[in-house]
């Protein structure tokens, strides 16, 4: 009798075990939404590495409040697309065309998709699951 197995800690066990895999599941979401999207050390476009006070010195020395964190040649790129936007923008820069132009307006868009999500209901509720399993 010794070796009879008791089926309710048997479902026990594999309720734990499926709720572990959940929130790991769930861990593993956030973990991709945050991992390297918001580092203060790399530039969200390019994912260079930048020092957290070069893009207040880029912003200020051009009159421009850069919402993102940037290196200086993607700084000085959203300026002139900016500027672009504005019917200006630096004429040399030949390169910066109507192709760029999309290129620029769609990752705007996305960083916008992005920051809508992470304040999603669903979102917020999955962040709130995780805190109150950590706390348990």
């Amino acid at each position: 009798m010794t070796n009879v197995i008791h089926f309710n800690n048997k479902l026990q066990h594999s309720r734990d075990k499926k709720a572990a895999i959940n929130r790991k599941r769930k861990l593993l979401a956030v973990q991709k939404v945050f991992q390297c999207a918001h580092c203060a050390f790399k530039c969200e476009k390019c994912g260079t590495q930048i020092d957290p006070d070069e893009r207040d010195n880029i912003s200020e020395k051009d009159n421009v409040r850069v919402p993102y964190r940037f290196c200086e040649g993607c700084s000085e790129e959203y300026i002139d697309y900016i500027e672009r936007l504005h019917g200006r923008g630096d004429p040399n820069c030949y390169w910066h065309n109507e192709v760029w132009l999309e290129a620029w307006r769609r990752w705007i868009d996305y960083q916008g998709i992005i920051d809508r999500y992470l304040k999603s209901k669903e979102f917020v509720q999955l962040l709130k699951e995780l805190k109150e399993t950590r706390s348990d």
